[in-house]
């Protein structure tokens, strides 16, 4: 193990996915750190963690765990399978939904010409228009006296 390592995981014949730390990191640290990304402490081994339900997609959840680590600046080791940086990911499962298909054809759209303009636009600017003198006399606003009442 590389001097600086902090937590290392790997596959056990026994307890599936598995998680301890080095001298370099306080135990109840390692501790938090290992029980929010679900692993647990394994009875008769001290310092070793196992992933919970591993079969519940054990390699990903695994990989995340190194992932979050590092994201914290730890120095993890892995193996293989399990580091993130090494290894590629499961292919993600494409969607019939059409979006590609959308896409695709409206970037084509996109670098077409168009048929909607058949004279290129102008570089000149609008015409202005003019503005109306000022007027020279304020106009002058006739109210009626009110009649204090309701009309019938």
């Amino acid at each position: 193990m590389q001097p600086g390592t902090h937590f290392a995981f790997g596959d056990h014949e026994e307890h599936g996915f598995v998680a301890s730390f080095t001298a370099s990191m306080p135990a109840h640290l390692a501790h938090w750190y290992l029980e929010r990304e679900q692993f647990e402490p394994v009875p008769q081994e001290p310092g070793l963690y196992r992933l919970s339900e591993p079969e519940r997609d054990g390699v990903r959840r695994t990989r995340q765990a190194v992932h979050d680590l590092r994201r914290q600046g730890y120095t993890v080791q892995a193996d293989i399978r399990l580091d993130p940086s090494l290894s590629a990911g499961p292919p993600r499962p494409a969607r019939p939904n059409g979006l590609q298909e959308r896409r695709s054809r409206l970037a084509q759209a996109a670098a077409g010409r168009t048929t909607q303009r058949s004279t290129p636009p102008t570089t000149s600017p609008p015409a202005a228009r003019p503005i109306p003198p000022k007027p020279t006399h304020a106009p002058t606003v006739h109210l009626t006296a009110a009649t204090g009442g309701r009309s019938r």
